[in-house]
């Protein structure tokens, strides 16, 4: 059974007063997570490189420099989906296109949905694979925003990663609801965030989960499935937000 780790649950006002721990990894170690060795696309699946904190950086960056992609697809037994991942978060980028090159996403599963909120995928207690211990620096980008079915990735909370570090590996796919003008003012306040019309439309209408806002790393977006989150969304879980039954995922790099 997976381990359980910090959540601060709550509903849209409540969550501006918590420390925003919500997405926090349920591995080995804080940070911890797999990598590949070589830097070409061509690499061997199932042959990995534990990365460390001295090295992802260099690692990641010479490994972005090389792999361009920025389009994969997450396929479960609910169906496919498509996420876009953006150039301008080279580092988390090059991060999701490495592992899943790598064959160590298709070890993993949604093992975590709220309702409203979000699905958590990437990790699994049958993974085989062995993992490093890294984080990713942040890369937050007052472009992109947490809005419905918005990607990005989970980390550790602030006591314990005051530099907002993402986790290597575990992601999630934001699933909010429409948000009210007065919440929305409430955390640009809270955050310091200047909403351009267009991110405030977004939020007004399709929804999303702007709490999250500079604190996780928005790294993609779904571009196809957003009915297969829906599907996801909707698995009877415990107690601790775990589907009763699993969603295994794999995931493959394909051309624009």
């Amino acid at each position: 059974m997976k381990r359980p780790f910090l959540s601060c649950f709550g509903r849209h006002l409540l969550w501006a007063a918590c420390l925003l721990p919500l997405f926090s990894c349920n591995s080995n170690s804080a940070g911890e997570a797999d990598g590949e060795t070589t830097e070409s696309a061509a690499e061997d699946e199932q042959t990995l490189e534990p990365l460390t904190t001295e090295n992802a950086v260099a690692k990641l960056e010479a490994f972005g420099q090389n792999n361009q992609d920025s389009l994969a697809v997450i396929s479960t037994r609910h169906g496919d989906i498509k996420v876009r991942l953006y150039k301008d978060t080279p580092l988390h980028r090059a991060n999701f296109v490495r592992l899943t090159r790598a064959g160590f996403y298709n070890e993993g599963e949604f093992y975590r949905v709220v309702k409203g909120f979000a699905v958590q995928g990437g990790d699994s207690d049958e993974r085989e694979m062995s993992q490093g211990a890294y984080k990713i620096p942040q890369e937050f980008n007052p472009k992109y925003i947490h809005k419905r079915g918005a990607l990005a990735m989970a980390r550790y909370g602030d006591e314990r990663n005051p530099e907002k570090e993402s986790s290597s590996h575990n992601f999630y796919i934001v699933t909010g609801e429409s948000v009210s003008k007065e919440d929305l003012l409430a955390f640009e306040q809270k955050h310091g965030i200047d909403y351009t019309p267009q991110q405030e439309q977004t939020y007004l209408s399709i929804g999303g989960e702007p709490g999250l806002d500079t604190e996780y790393t928005v790294f993609g977006e779904v571009v196809e499935g957003m009915d297969v989150v829906e599907k996801i969304e909707q698995e009877p879980v415990d107690a601790s937000d775990w589907p009763r039954q699993i969603v295994p995922h794999t995931i493959k790099i394909v051309n624009e």
